[in-house]
């Protein structure tokens, strides 16, 4: 029979777990409350097109959503051999050793840590206009620029930039297919610019769009790199794989290059689920076409919008397009009235407006509303 003592001691002990049990079912609830909202933390606002960022929407692929979904409950744990399979599978696609790869939290990492590392050499030659983010990034810890203007095509002018090669410079640095202007160099022309600055600099090309392009293979500079040549060429996740927001990069150059570069990343093993999507989608070549085909479609319709508004645009093999405009920030503010998201100017080219392709309904949005803004700029 149980005594008064035990009853209260019973009913006291009931009663804390049952508050305790209340407690952590409104902790739980208040967490799953909080999870829900996270989502809302990235991708553009709702309502808004955003065509300002070179990314690719259709991504992430099937292939590496289930590789996330797959592994993420073991993001506990370092990602070492991640990152050891995922260099593997790069060097094996490109015929080079483990060793001459270098992966990195996004193609940024890696062309920071060049321009760290080369910047401690000598200077930079690198065009007027260019993605140069990583370059400023090496001027800011001390390193020196030495910035050649287009040509008047708005082309990389590779021949101004050979005769500006003096003994100061380390490092050339351009980008191929060129952000912002969508423009690819001619092949045969970079590779005699090659051979003209590689007995005296490494040359170092992003090659962040270089899967966009129609031939691939004939635009990359890879190649050099297997046949031993002083050349360091770095590729991304970000735009045909659509994986912008899970920093993946990489650099293909030689193994002494590669070591040096090494030494100048701030991050360390990667993320667990950024290389788990690039692991799995790396060889997904049915979504790299389907994304592909998407992407051009897009690019044709700003295109078409172009030349209904009397414009015209610079050509691109690129998921953007940069277009001849009135006043470029005139035309981003317009935009951004309507709910769509654009670039404004660069630097002095207040005349060339870029905009990303993006997901139809988006892109079919800037197409219908171009025409306007132009013909109220143009009264």
């Amino acid at each position: 029979m149980m005594t008064d003592v035990n009853r209260r001691l019973f009913l006291t002990g009931s009663a804390a777990a049952t508050g305790l049990a209340a407690m952590a079912n409104t902790q739980v609830l208040a967490a799953t409350a909080q999870a829900k909202q996270v989502g809302g933390l990235f991708g553009p606002l709702a309502g808004n097109a955003q065509l300002s960022r070179n990314e690719n929407p259709f991504g992430p692929a099937p292939s590496a959503l289930q590789a996330v979904s797959d592994t993420m409950a073991k993001g506990c744990y370092y990602a070492d051999r991640g990152v050891r399979k995922l260099t593997e599978m790069i060097a094996e696609r490109h015929n080079v050793s483990p060793s001459q790869v270098v992966v990195g939290s996004g193609s940024t990492e890696i062309l920071s840590a060049v321009a760290l590392a080369w910047g401690r050499k000598g200077s930079i030659l690198c065009p007027g206009l260019f993605w140069d983010t990583t370059v400023q990034y090496g001027e800011r810890q001390g390193a020196k620029a030495i910035r050649v203007p287009l040509a008047g095509d708005m082309n990389v002018d590779l021949p101004a930039m050979q005769a500006a090669m003096n003994d100061s410079v380390s490092l050339v640095h351009i980008c191929n297919p060129n952000n912002p202007t969508a423009m690819l160099a001619d092949p045969a022309a970079m590779r005699r610019f090659a051979g003209q600055v590689l007995p005296k600099a490494t040359l170092l090309v992003d090659e962040a769009y270089n899967e966009l392009v129609d031939d691939p293979e004939g635009n990359s500079l890879i190649d050099l790199v297997r046949d031993g040549k002083d050349v360091i060429v770095c590729r991304t996740f970000s735009k045909i794989y659509g994986m912008a927001g899970m920093r993946v990069g990489y650099g293909i150059t030689s193994e002494e290059n590669a070591s040096l570069i090494r030494g100048y990343l701030m991050s360390f093993g990667g993320n667990v689920s950024g290389l788990a999507a690039a692991i799995g989608s790396y060889n997904d070549t049915a979504f790299l076409t389907r994304s592909k085909a998407m992407i051009r479609e897009g690019r044709e319709m700003i295109l078409d919008a172009v030349s209904r508004a009397g414009l015209t645009a610079l050509p691109s093999q690129t998921n953007f397009v940069y277009v001849e405009v009135p006043d470029a920030d005139a035309v981003q503010k317009a935009m951004a009235e309507r709910g769509v998201s654009i670039r404004g100017a660069y630097g002095d080219w207040t005349q060339y407006s870029r905009v990303s392709t993006g997901k139809m309904d988006d892109v079919q949005r800037y197409a219908a509303a171009l025409p306007e803004i132009i013909d109220k700029l143009r009264v």
